[in-house]
């Protein structure tokens, strides 16, 4: 009989482990939350730097878990984890040899940042809302116009102390140089500024599509963090900001505001890591025992990570570490079942 391993999270973590474990003759089981599989990144348009459709990449996925008959647990949510099994919310429990958490990230609620309007002003939306519209088919303003000057500003929810938020979430800026190119292809006469803190292009491609957005696409990037934005009386977003490179002020009135939201740690990290004995980092990510050979295991023998539950996380890099995780799992239950 198969060795069975339970994988918290249905999104590109858990999907690709469980691939990889079923593959190797063991039998992964998925407890996802939501009602289908996929998480954050099916809801994206597409992926940098490629721009390939994120649907071509997510859609795979989830048809080959369908085919390779991996059970799936939709609609729950975990409420212990141990080595040898987890409760489920609903009090069934679903024992296993290894447990794997793939829970991700939450998104930054862009409302905490009262400074920029988000859910007050209508043409104040986030990263995600941007996606959402493209995947639709429809990007305007809320009257249904087209914009003529967008800004999008990065780090929002990222690199802030004031709320909580320390760490950088690693995708934005790249993000906001895709959505940028974007956006100037659906409006090629419109003006699209972005605000950044630091440019940190570390991915292959990254900095080439940086050059690109400037020198093809005549995208503005401009070193400054937005202080606040209003809405004006026709409805406009007035910015105020600061050159950090010139030292000057700096104010500017633009049809829409993209808030570039971070990445963080999932509220239900401490109640969770408490059910098994596991550390947080600071940032309130899962700690992993350490960075370079222990990246995908936990303090306790059996239960692993994959994915975005540790720190922030591109798509590319998540798949890669999910075939990782799978790995040592599958050396894991070799050595518990002297099976070498």
């Amino acid at each position: 009989m198969a060795h069975r391993v339970v994988i918290v999270g249905g999104g590109a973590a858990g999907m690709q482990t469980a691939l990889e474990l079923k593959s190797r003759g063991i039998e992964p089981v998925i407890v996802e939350r939501n009602i289908e599989l996929g998480g954050k990144a099916k809801g994206w348009h597409k992926l940098f730097p490629s721009f390939v459709s994120a649907a071509d990449v997510m859609q795979p996925l989830a048809l080959k878990v369908k085919s390779e008959r991996i059970r799936c647990f939709y609609g729950q949510e975990v409420s212990e984890i141990a080595p040898d099994g987890v409760m489920l919310r609903s009090k069934e429990r679903i024992p296993a040899d290894a447990v794997v958490v793939a829970t991700g990230f939450t998104l930054f609620d862009a409302h905490r940042k009262q400074e920029y309007g988000y859910g007050l002003y209508d043409n104040v939306i986030t990263s995600v809302d941007l996606e959402r519209m493209m995947n639709s088919g429809c990007v305007s303003l809320a009257d249904g116009t087209e914009p003529k000057r967008i800004a999008i500003l990065h780090c929002v929810g990222s690199r802030d102390e004031k709320v909580g938020q320390k760490h950088c979430s690693k995708v934005c800026c790249i993000t906001g140089v895709k959505q940028a190119i974007e956006l100037k292809q659906l409006f090629p006469t419109a003006d699209v500024f972005n605000f950044y803190m630091d440019m940190r292009m570390f991915g292959p491609g990254y900095e080439e599509l940086y050059r690109e957005a400037q020198e093809r696409y005549n995208v503005h990037f401009v070193r400054g963090r937005i202080s606040e934005a209003a809405e004006t009386i026709n409805k406009r977003i007035q910015i105020k900001a600061e050159d950090t490179l010139t030292g000057r002020p700096l104010r500017m009135t633009v049809d829409m505001l993209v808030l570039l939201v971070g990445m963080s740690a999932n509220y239900e990290n401490p109640a969770l890591a408490a059910t098994a004995g596991l550390d947080l980092a600071p940032n309130g990510y899962f700690k992993a025992v350490d960075t370079f050979l222990g990246a995908v295991r936990s303090q306790r023998e059996g239960i692993f990570f994959a994915g975005a539950v540790t720190a922030p996380k591109s798509l590319a890099d998540t798949l890669a570490e999910a075939s990782l995780t799978a790995s040592a799992v599958d050396d894991y239950l070799k050595r518990k079942f002297n099976l070498r």
